[in-house]
Order: C-alpha cells, then structure tokens, then sequence
C-alpha cells in the first residue's frame, strides 16, 4: 500500500528532513520524491509505501498535519486509492 505526502509553504531549511524523519518514526518507506523551491516557495510530493506502517495510518496523517501547522506549511497526507480517485476523470 502507498500514499502521497504533498508539502507547501514557505521554504525553511529542514523539511524534508522533517517530514521524511517521521516517516521514519512510522517504518514508512520513502519510494520517490520531487521539490521545488520557486522563489521562497517550497513544493514537495512524496510517494511513500506504507505496508509496513508502524501504528495506525490515522496517527501518520494527524502527526504531518501537526508538523505543518508547527512549521506554517500545509502538509497533506493520503491513502494512495483516495489521490487516485480524485484526480481521475
């Protein structure tokens, strides 16, 4: 099972280090990432497998979602079936 990690905000040093450290915290997998930075705005997606999650997927979601609002930076994390069904036609 995967899912998708999507950052955005202003750029810090340090979130990618962040957000990949409680994927860490979690025992999800890192698969792909891709960042820009445009300006002072940081974007970032994150493909991660999450077969092996540490803990319900539930407090990996409540835990980026509190990163980011630590951070200032709109971090959302979902099922890899959910971002599949919102962007098919």
């Amino acid at each position: 099972m995967r899912a998708v990690v999507t950052v955005i905000g202003k750029d810090t040093v340090g979130i990618l280090h962040k957000v990949s450290g409680i994927c860490a915290e979690y025992n999800v997998n890192v698969i792909e990432v891709t960042q820009s930075v445009l300006q002072d705005m940081f974007a970032m997606i994150m493909l991660v497998d999450i077969t092996d999650i540490k803990g319900d997927f539930s407090e990996l979601v409540g835990r980026m979602t509190a990163l980011g609002t630590e951070l200032g930076l709109s971090i959302h994390t979902m099922h890899e079936d959910i971002f599949n069904s919102m962007h098919s036609i």
